[in-house]
């Protein structure tokens, strides 16, 4: 396999929340961001698939577009070579704590991580409280509840930007 080719991942979306039951019940109220275990940040994500599309950022404002990564499964949220990601696309941007705090915000207003990182909790939608990987694609909330244009057909990314209330 060359370096720059990649087999595309199988992630299954309840296969992923299934492995939250491993987890400290509700460990997102007992602790800090930095404190979290790898695997609970990893369970902090939502699978909305909001954090895949392209942003620009017009006179110090993020702005949304409906143009997704290339490699965003559109039907479930995922990256479909998360494991290669950093290699496949040179500016996916980790979600770590600087991503979360950075200024200004462009993960979406409904990120677990930012929200809990400035003293909201969990929406009731999220797959850790519900468990279920479907709940965050029933509230509306995921990006596959969306009208979506693949980046490759994409050429001027002022043209798709969108106002939704949720990013």
């Amino acid at each position: 396999m060359s370096s720059n080719v990649w087999q595309e991942d199988l992630y299954n979306p309840q296969q992923r929340v299934d492995e939250f039951k491993k987890l400290k019940p509700e460990f997102w109220k007992h602790k800090k961001l930095e404190q979290l275990s790898k695997a609970e940040w990893e369970a902090l994500c939502d699978g909305c698939g909001k954090c895949c599309l392209n942003k620009l950022e017009i006179k110090g404002k993020v702005k949304y577009t409906n143009t997704h990564c290339r490699f965003l499964d559109c039907k479930t949220c995922l990256c479909k070579i998360y494991e290669h990601r950093f290699e496949a696309v040179k500016d996916c941007r980790d979600i770590d704590l600087a991503a979360v705090r950075e200024k200004p915000r462009w993960l979406p207003k409904t990120c677990a991580y930012w929200l809990l990182d400035n003293g909201y909790d969990l929406p009731q939608w999220h797959p850790l409280i519900t468990g279920k990987a479907d709940s965050v694609y029933e509230a509306g909330m995921s990006a596959n509840t969306r009208e979506l244009v693949n980046e490759t057909k994409v050429r001027d990314y002022e043209n798709y930007i969108v106002d939704w209330q949720d990013v």
